[in-house]
């Protein structure tokens, strides 16, 4: 008796494999991801420079150095052996050249990424409440969002925090600017790019990174909350970056607030309906972020959530049992 074949492979039933796709429907090939790539990074670039120019700067890029006056960033060249343009991060993560690149160049990019950390700490070590806000370059200062990270920082401000952000234009010069109005310290970490991205006019303390694993580290730190305004791949980063932390008990009471309700709304609604559903998280991991649209409701969770944090431990007393009770 002829064994029937059962493989439903695509070769054995002749149906043809369907090609993987961009979320944009384009079919994927090498060719597509590197188009992708260099149209991120354009786009990266422009919104940058079109926050600098909707608060009226002109962008770092467009200023030669004939007409730059004042301080400038200087960037250590020291061991930087191949072609112009690339960041420190795409150096380290590349694979090892055959010979002796290895040795020649990762040993002291250590010792180098040893010192961003060291300039960190340096810098910031008198921080001992400051609040991370993060959100999109891309935004003009008639917009509400604008208005309210300026807000929202200069009540924190006044409250004896101090303000970190990326210190670009947008959400991040709103912080800035709202941090100085409250005559709280304002802080920005720059990060390298391909291109100058320039630091917004109102921070006070600049610290420039060259790798985002570094920075990453100093936003969570030297901070009692993240705020979150509405942003891209970035803004998203940070966000989970932060979440996983608490989730995983590295940080606590440890405040996620997610400011724009309407913008945040699909992204809740697929975490509900697709990544809670399917268990791929517990019910109570969506009440690790909060939600908000008022200024002055972000910052009392902000307040709150720093009373909690330093809030003395329980004192114990002896029973005559031998057990220690909390009092």
């Amino acid at each position: 008796m002829k064994k029937k074949n059962t493989d439903s492979s695509p070769a054995r039933t002749g149906t043809r494999r369907k090609a993987p796709r961009t979320p944009t429907g384009k079919k994927y090939d090498p060719k597509v991801q590197a188009s992708a790539e260099e149209s991120a990074r354009a786009g990266l670039k422009e919104r940058t420079e079109e926050g600098h120019i909707m608060a009226g700067r002109t962008p770092p890029s467009q200023i030669s150095a004939a007409r730059q006056a004042g301080a400038t960033r200087k960037i250590d060249t020291a061991i930087r052996d191949y072609s112009e343009g690339m960041t420190e991060d795409e150096k380290l993560l590349q694979q090892p050249s055959p010979g002796d690149q290895f040795t020649r160049t990762d040993p002291w990019r250590v010792m180098r990424i040893m010192s961003e950390f060291i300039e960190g700490f340096d810098t910031l070590a008198s921080i001992d409440r400051g609040v991370t806000i993060f959100g999109s370059a891309r935004i003009s200062p008639d917009d509400p969002n604008y208005a309210a990270a300026e807000e929202v920082a200069r009540i924190l401000a006044t409250e004896g925090f101090a303000i970190i952000t990326g210190a670009g234009p947008g959400i991040m010069e709103a912080a800035n600017k709202g941090a100085r109005e409250g005559g709280g310290r304002s802080i920005g970490c720059n990060i390298e790019l391909p291109f100058e991205q320039g630091a917004n006019p109102y921070v006070d303390t600049l610290i420039d990174f060259r790798y985002f694993f570094v920075r990453k580290t100093m936003f969570i730190k030297y901070s009692v909350a993240f705020i979150i305004f509405p942003g891209g791949f970035g803004t998203l980063d940070e966000l989970f970056e932060a979440v996983t932390l608490i989730q995983t008990g590295k940080i606590y009471q440890f405040p996620v607030i997610l400011f724009g309700r309407h913008y945040w709304a699909g992204l809740i609604r697929w975490l509900q309906a697709r990544v809670l559903a399917e268990r791929k998280i517990a019910p109570g991991d969506l009440d690790l972020m909060v939600l908000t649209d008022d200024p002055a409701e972000a910052a009392q969770a902000v307040l709150a959530a720093y009373a909690a944090q330093t809030r003395p431990a329980p004192r114990r007393r002896q029973t005559d049992d031998g057990a220690t009770p909390m009092l």
